[in-house]
């Protein structure tokens, strides 16, 4: 991994930042955290741009609709804006981390030309359809099915914590299409279209009073057989890329916005005194280290993704157990810092502290982590 930027890189920083300093003015204001269409409508909008401008999918592959873009341009496009405080992905998260990536590696062409384009130029936004009542982090034990009926797929379950489901076009779908094999051997990766009919969406408050996450219900819904991703019963192994992604190269620019977090804790703390307590200056440094580790980690990982191909490796698992669990102190700190006014509901900071508390648990709990980092890189044996 080379950490030095050649002329080349350097140029890109500097047109990128003058681009951001150029729309950023332009963006209307955000939309209530409640108004999920007004929220779907303005992140579209900002991906929009980004397509425009030609900063859409700058890392992924140019057969994908993508620019190729090395990794290093594609840190330098996280960098610059996260610290011009650019829109997130927010709605297209899964779309542009999950399931575009997922069908970049792994869909035909035919698929790769139905579904990325759209991502790319914010048009449809896609949601996550993994987790089942009894099938959270044992995932594979999932019980929706899915039945051949001819060119079709007629599946019937349901789905909870599926991620932006009220607003999407479109749904990342684990079914189980062969109940007689074992658990990991009988699953497939379909593309659901979220105005089927038969398809039912219970959005769920979660303690921050947001609803992201929704209830999906699927009766008798019919899914044409072209829209599975990977061959019939590869739906794991087609799952394990998808998830390679979402733990590997997802949260990037998160880190990011982590370190800008925590420079705003010093200076809070410096300004109300609290700055003073040796043992707050002492784990405000720790987690600088800790963040400062994890951005290299970080690096690693996406020029790992690159030489693989494009897909993460399980390095991803080191990086969501550290970074959950340092996410969750940094806001532990934050509360530290600003006394009573972090117990508000009309703070950001309570919304982000009550938020970090999903992240030991989002995109494959901790324990889980800890299973894949002891078997696939330390080679320990399996538990029993």
């Amino acid at each position: 991994m080379d950490l030095t930027y050649t002329e080349e890189e350097q140029d890109f920083r500097a047109r990128l930042r003058e681009w951001l300093g150029k729309v950023l003015p332009e963006l209307p204001a955000k939309p209530s955290p409640d108004d999920w269409p007004g929220r779907r409508a303005y992140d579209l909008g900002w991906q929009r741009r980004l397509y425009e401008a030609g900063y859409a999918g700058l890392h992924w592959p140019v057969d994908a609709g993508g620019h190729g873009a090395t990794p290093t341009q594609h840190l330098i496009f996280l960098e610059e804006t996260e610290r011009a405080g650019a829109p997130y992905v927010g709605a297209n998260f899964v779309g542009l981390l999950h399931a575009g990536p997922t069908i970049a590696a792994e869909g035909t062409a035919q698929q790769r030309a139905r579904w990325l384009p759209p991502v790319l130029r914010g048009d449809e936004v896609w949601c996550q359809g993994f987790s089942e009542p009894d099938a959270g982090s044992d995932l594979a034990s999932l019980r929706t099915r899915a039945v051949r009926d001819g060119d079709e797929y007629v599946i019937t379950g349901s789905k909870i914590w599926t991620s932006h489901a009220e607003v999407a076009d479109w749904c990342e779908l684990l079914v189980r299409t062969d109940a007689q094999a074992p658990k990991h051997r009988g699953i497939s990766w379909l593309a659901l279209p979220m105005d089927a009919p038969g398809v039912t969406v219970r959005p769920l408050r979660t303690l921050a009073g947001s609803t992201e996450f929704a209830e999906v219900f699927l009766d008798e819904v019919r899914v044409p057989v072209d829209h599975r991703v990977g061959a019939e019963n590869d739906g794991w192994r087609v799952t394990m890329v998808t998830l390679s992604f979402e733990r590997g190269t997802a949260f990037v620019g998160e880190v990011v916005a982590c370190r800008r977090t925590l420079g705003e804790l010093a200076r809070t703390a410096k300004a109300n005194g609290s700055w003073d307590d040796p043992v707050l200056r002492r784990r405000l440094g720790r987690l600088y280290g800790e963040f400062g580790a994890l951005w290299r980690l970080t690096q690693w990982n996406v020029s790992e993704s690159q030489r693989t191909g494009g897909v993460p490796g399980v390095g991803g698992s080191v990086f969501k157990l550290a970074y959950s669990h340092a996410r969750q102190e940094l806001y532990e700190v934050a509360a530290q810092v600003l006394g009573p006014l972090s117990l508000s509901l009309e703070e950001q900071w309570t919304l982000d502290r009550l938020s970090s508390l999903s992240y030991t648990i989002a995109a494959g709990t901790s324990q889980i982590q800890r299973n894949i980092v002891a078997e696939r890189i330390l080679g320990l044996p399996k538990g029993r």
